[in-house]
């Protein structure tokens, strides 16, 4: 099995416009904005959830403030194991497969909140870093310095309105 050296790799894809450039943003005001305005939500409603207000138990905040994004960092370096090629899934398949995959944790309660502020704290953390595509992978790829992508088009018509606007 091929292993990787964590001292010695270089994690940077060359891909990402936001790694290494300190005051560097992929995204503007607007793709910030709904970025923060729906992070709060989830993490809103990850926490304290609908009326009746039951608060989600700290262990499970924990789940979706670290274990999730450590999950999806392992399993990115993982995949660095074997190739060291940008990950691109951005068609309709993977969009699907990420929808399904969103709708079967948010309706199995058990892992509803921990999903909820998972997603929430990934869309604080991309708006607060200016980094434009999917949120699921925001932590991983900054700590990997990487700009892999998979189907997540929530923000991506803010992003393309903001990116043709500021081309003009």
């Amino acid at each position: 099995m091929p292993t990787i050296d964590l001292q010695t790799v270089n994690w940077s894809d060359g891909h990402d416009p936001v790694a290494g450039r300190s005051g560097s943003r992929s995204i503007g005001k607007f793709g910030t904005a709904a970025r923060a305005i729906v992070g709060v939500a989830l993490l809103y409603l990850g926490v304290v959830g609908l009326p009746p207000i039951n608060l989600l138990p700290w262990w499970q905040v924990l789940i979706g403030l670290l274990g999730a994004p450590a999950m999806v960092t392992l399993v990115q370096l993982a995949r660095l194991a074997f190739t060291r090629d940008r990950l691109d899934q951005t068609g309709i398949v993977a969009l699907v497969i990420n929808f399904v995959v969103f709708v079967a944790l948010v309706i199995f309660e058990p892992t509803r909140g921990a999903t909820l502020v998972f997603l929430g704290s990934a869309m604080l953390f991309a708006a607060a870093r200016g980094a434009g595509g999917c949120e699921i992978v925001a932590v991983s790829n900054w700590l990997l310095r990487r700009d892999d992508q998979i189907g997540c088009p929530l923000f991506w018509p803010v992003d393309a309105y903001e990116a043709r606007a500021q081309s003009q």
